[in-house]
């Protein structure tokens, strides 16, 4: 346990961005598996869930839980299981 001020700090800003970041991330993971799992039991509305995959996604990447190559790559698979399941 930290003695200096500032330390003390530092440890309560830590927990509440750490708190923050698994929220983000929580989140965006549940957009995706919502999206993945409409695909593979063929739901109507998997371009509402797509689009709020991506939306999930891109916030992750702005509040940087995840990096912008991850989110990008993330996006294309995405789109890539949508593609499939239109043809």
């Amino acid at each position: 346990m930290p003695n200096i001020k500032s330390a003390i700090k530092r440890v309560s800003v830590i927990e509440k961005k750490t708190l923050r970041n698994n929220m983000v991330k929580s989140e965006y993971k549940t957009a995706v598996k919502k999206f993945e799992t409409a695909v593979v039991e063929g739901s109507k509305d998997t371009e509402e869930l797509f689009k709020n995959a991506v939306k999930a996604v891109d916030m992750a990447c702005t509040k940087g839980v995840i990096k912008k190559n991850t989110a990008s790559r993330k996006k294309s698979n995405l789109a890539k299981k949508l593609n499939t399941i239109k043809k």
